[in-house]
């Protein structure tokens, strides 16, 4: 009778590990994190041409960052969970700015809200807005966007919502993919 019980648990688990979106990630996520970068997906080198206008940094291209890892996150001055997670940005940048290119690109604003944002709160991480089409692979859906994108154009990281930024397991990871 026990060992019947156990099957049936077993069954259940492997079930919703198989037909319950999402858990198989998770799962993969938390116990495999190796896999996932292997399996990430490729930005192309045409995904990276995106001009962008400097706000407090010189104006350039995409493509031109593509030396270190890319740290891309799509905000607006607009969005109070953008807003809420600078800070944590901010911190990670002050960190780790040696090892990873910073682009945030504000998405819906006016250059000058963005200009009063990022002086009144004294945040000097690279801002840019897009002067060209930005790619499907790239486009946010959500904001805050951000993609942790490695040197050969894998998307090690893709999050669609507020996260806090300065944390030792980001600050690990960063360490990881950036050796």
């Amino acid at each position: 009778m026990k060992k019947n019980i156990i099957f049936i648990v077993l069954i259940v688990i492997i079930g919703a590990i198989a037909f319950i979106p999402g858990v198989k990630d998770l799962l993969k996520n938390q116990f495999f994190p190796v896999a996932t970068i292997e399996n990430a997906v490729t930005i192309n080198p045409e995904d990276y041409d995106i001009d962008l206008q400097g706000i407090n940094a010189p104006d350039t291209n995409l493509k031109h960052l593509k030396d270190k890892t890319i740290f891309l996150n799509f905000w607006g001055t607009w969005c109070p969970p953008c807003r809420k997670e600078w800070p944590t940005i901010q911190k990670l940048y002050d960190s780790r700015k040696d090892k990873v290119n910073f682009v945030l690109i504000a998405m819906n604003d006016q250059e000058e809200a963005v200009r009063k944002f990022l002086q009144e709160n004294n945040y000097n991480v690279p801002v840019y807005i897009a002067q060209s089409p930005i790619s499907e692979k790239l486009l946010p859906k959500v904001f805050p966007t951000t993609f942790l994108l490695d040197k050969n154009g894998r998307i090690l990281l893709k999050e669609d919502a507020y996260k806090d930024w300065n944390t030792d397991s980001v600050h690990r990871f960063i360490d990881t993919v950036t050796k």
